[in-house]
């Protein structure tokens, strides 16, 4: 996945949510642009989720960004 894509959805108007798919399976769900944030370089992402946790991932292994009526229904 290249920041440019992952920005592109993040910048959205409107935002859709989305989800991120890791090479690992892992499922990764972003729900608002602001609770995400890639890095100066663009390798490596961060997303918080609503109950504080967060998730540092590195945009390489990103497979695919699937856009969910509630990218927390995964």
């Amino acid at each position: 996945m290249t920041v440019e894509h992952f920005r592109s959805a993040l910048k959205a108007q409107p935002f859709r949510p989305f989800v991120m798919h890791l090479a690992d399976g892992r499922e990764i769900p972003v729900v608002h642009p602001e609770l995400a944030l890639a890095s100066s370089t663009g390798r490596t992402t961060v997303v918080v989720q609503p109950d504080d946790t967060f998730d540092i991932v590195d945009l390489l292994l990103v497979t695919d960004l699937e856009h969910r009526e509630h990218a927390d229904a995964a």
